[in-house]
């Protein structure tokens, strides 16, 4: 949101990597020391690890942190002693390739009603698809009670590839939308008699929300509130209500996208990158119908996950995007003003980042790729 701190400005030449073919620059943050490297502004803090880590979500009451694992363990991390204990009355998922357990999500009534939201991968006629659910979550067990589906995927396919289903409410807390990936596909996501390529939008009880684009459709269509998407793997809300998504391109072309009802974002019609093997795609261009992004990356960084910063502790990148880079091995910070994306900021984290939280003090928690799997804490260098 705000300009690049003064005290930042040395970092710019070596940390900031613009888009569209210019590549970040060197410098690694190296091992997890706690203690953070100089001219860094953040520590680093080591705080657990995990083996196949996918997404994190904080509890509004307390702070305890819930982690998934793509294997299919939902883990609750008590926010004082750091004790994490496996929760009861997960559904079975598939676990195979990109697929298995992914996003959770609170509901904006969990302080009422103690309902978190989850993604996760499920076999069918067809083959495989993504599937959001509800529990009560009770955190004396701990364990899930009365899970219910309230949306799947359409249609399921083979492949275990691109499934993105990752999860956001609106401020106002009356639509949840969920990111359904192309599942390797392309074509389906020019389709919006299917929910592949799309990002979704219902009602916190999984109906189509009422005055979506295609509502006058029905069937799935209804569901639609964007297409033309590839791999959606982050989706954010920032504290001036934008929708965000970060998108996975093909060999380039990774997308930073302001989602808007209606918007057809073009894959795989056009893309920033090329396919894998070297088959050319036109780039966006002006007046081709398609909405381009607001920031892309080529070569890739991978983005897969994403969040909005709204904290305190780090004062000036309030309202700013940090985005978990796979491929990148890297925290990415990109500078927003409204529905514009500027400044793009770099930090070599050595590993491949899966997902990216603010805490509830306004620490920035980062969680690494299986391999690694580290669950990172940054605070203010000094």
């Amino acid at each position: 949101m705000k300009p690049l701190a003064p005290a930042l400005a040395g970092l710019v030449a070596v940390l900031t990597a613009a888009c569209s073919g210019d590549t970040a620059a060197s410098g690694s943050l190296g091992p997890a020391t706690g203690e953070g490297d100089d001219g860094w502004p953040f520590a680093v803090e080591e705080v657990d690890r995990f083996d196949e880590p996918w997404a994190m979500a904080f509890l509004p009451d307390t702070g305890d942190l819930l982690i998934t694992e793509r294997s299919g363990t939902l883990h609750l991390r008590d926010a004082d002693s750091g004790e994490r204990t496996e929760v009861a009355g997960v559904p079975e998922v598939v676990d195979a390739g990109q697929g298995g357990l992914g996003d959770v999500l609170p509901a904006p009534s969990y302080a009422e009603d103690g309902m978190v939201y989850l993604s996760w991968v499920e076999a069918g006629d067809g083959g495989t698809g993504a599937v959001v659910g509800r529990a009560e979550l009770d955190t004396s067990g701990p364990r899930l009670d009365d899970l219910e589906v309230l949306w799947r995927q359409t249609p399921k396919v083979d492949g275990d590839g691109h499934f993105s289903h990752r999860l956001a409410f609106s401020p106002d807390g009356e639509h949840l939308f969920v990111s359904s990936g192309d599942r390797q596909l392309g074509a389906p996501a020019q389709d919006t008699t299917n929910t592949l390529g799309t990002i979704v939008r219902l009602t916190p009880d999984g109906e189509p929300a009422p005055g979506n684009p295609l509502a006058d459709r029905g069937g799935v269509s209804a569901e639609i509130w964007t297409w033309g998407h590839r791999n959606p793997l982050g989706l954010e809300v920032a504290p001036d209500g934008t929708l965000w998504s970060s998108e996975m391109g093909p060999e380039g072309g990774d997308e930073l996208n302001v989602i808007e009802a209606g918007s057809n974002y073009g894959w795989p019609e056009v893309s920033d990158g090329s396919d894998y093997g070297g088959g050319e795609i036109p780039d966006h261009a002006e007046g081709d119908g398609f909405t381009a992004p607001a920031r892309s990356w080529n070569p890739s960084i991978s983005p897969g996950s994403l969040t909005i910063y709204d904290g305190e502790m780090f004062e000036d990148w309030r309202g700013d995007a940090f985005l978990g880079a796979l491929s990148g091995e890297a925290l990415v910070r990109v500078d927003l003003d409204g529905p514009t994306a500027g400044d793009t900021e770099v930090f070599d984290m050595g590993a491949r980042i899966r997902a990216v939280e603010e805490g509830p003090d306004g620490a920035i928690w980062v969680l690494e790729d299986e391999g690694a799997g580290r669950l990172l804490r940054l605070t203010p260098a000094g």
